[in-house]
């Protein structure tokens, strides 16, 4: 061969080489080039929505564009996530989904979509203690008393939903306690905690965001709290640790997911922003009203913690033979 003909096909081979290196970097520069969509698992005023809104000036600063809220409440999450997969992987779409994702599979055997194939989880976003309520009724004032009044009088707890983080976790605390209460299941967690008020259910595990107005105000009793310390707007409530339970410390969760095939260098810049506006003043303030925690993980963590999930919720959802149908 020709040393001038090598040299030049070198050179075209090292050009190439160079576009390829930095096509991610350009894609991410360039993008986005037009408003991105939030697909929000939950009806408007819920929880995972009130995150989204709070995050929404900040993302639309960092970005650049207009960030829409688009809610798609329904089947536990599950309409939402099912547009997510179907949705272009061009990271105009993002998803902001809770802690029914990994127990969707296993509550809806034949669901349209793969959960770790179609979605990319990004990162958690935030972390919500759960809040045990009693009824004013029931003669508890402790964990302890309100084990020993539900073995001898019994009584029912209620939740959002089948197949919610606060229905499976109640069944948790029902094997560490020892106690058998059946479950009513409510259409949201507002009607559930009226329901308690009303003394129509004896318990309820609750998110703190939604217990704390209403146990502060008197309305219920809050006897323990599932997070690592107390609450500051509940001073007087024990964890669920000093409480006698220290392995009971579930927590709901805000994470964020886009379609498989979404770009790297995309995943990364879509990181990035939600990241910087969780840190932001405003936002960590937002948030503190709603009892959450800011949380940012890397995919690979956020990724490892949803297989987790997935496979406790995945055994206790198959020995109680719970189901969403």
């Amino acid at each position: 061969m020709h040393k001038r003909a090598f040299l030049g096909r070198a050179a075209a081979g090292a050009a190439t080489s160079l576009i390829a290196l930095a096509a991610p970097h350009a894609i991410a520069q360039d993008w986005p080039a037009k408003p991105i969509r939030i697909l929000v698992s939950f009806a408007p005023g819920g929880l995972t929505d009130t995150i989204a809104r709070a995050l929404q000036p900040k993302l639309q600063e960092g970005f650049g564009q207009a960030v829409v809220i688009e809610n798609r409440p329904g089947a536990g999450g599950m309409l939402a996530e099912g547009a997510l997969a179907k949705a272009a992987p061009d990271g105009y779409t993002v998803l902001l989904s809770a802690d029914s994702v990994p127990a969707n599979p296993h509550l809806i055997p034949k669901l349209p979509y793969d959960t770790f194939k179609d979605l990319i989880p990004v990162s958690m976003l935030a972390r919500i203690p759960l809040v045990l309520l009693v009824n004013n009724d029931v003669p508890a004032t402790t964990v302890k008393d309100f084990v020993a009044v539900a073995k001898t009088r019994g009584g029912s707890y209620g939740s959002p939903g089948i197949g919610t983080s606060n229905h499976l976790y109640f069944e948790v605390f029902k094997d560490l306690s020892g106690i058998d209460m059946p479950h009513l299941a409510y259409k949201g967690g507002g009607p559930a905690l009226t329901d308690l008020i009303g003394g129509h259910i004896q318990a309820l595990l609750i998110s703190g965001t939604l217990a704390v107005p209403q146990a502060s105000a008197g309305k219920v009793r809050a006897l323990a709290v599932t997070s690592e310390k107390r609450l500051s707007q509940l001073p007087n409530v024990p964890t669920f640790a000093e409480a006698g339970y220290p392995d009971f410390k579930p927590q709901q969760w805000t994470g964020l997911f886009v379609p498989r095939g979404t770009p790297a260098a995309i995943v990364a810049r879509v990181h990035a922003e939600f990241a910087r506006a969780l840190r932001s003043p405003e936002v960590v303030a937002r948030l503190a009203d709603l009892n959450a925690e800011p949380v940012v993980s890397s995919q690979t963590e956020f990724a490892a913690f949803l297989r987790q999930e997935t496979q406790v919720l995945g055994r206790l959802i198959k020995a109680r033979g719970i189901t969403a149908q």
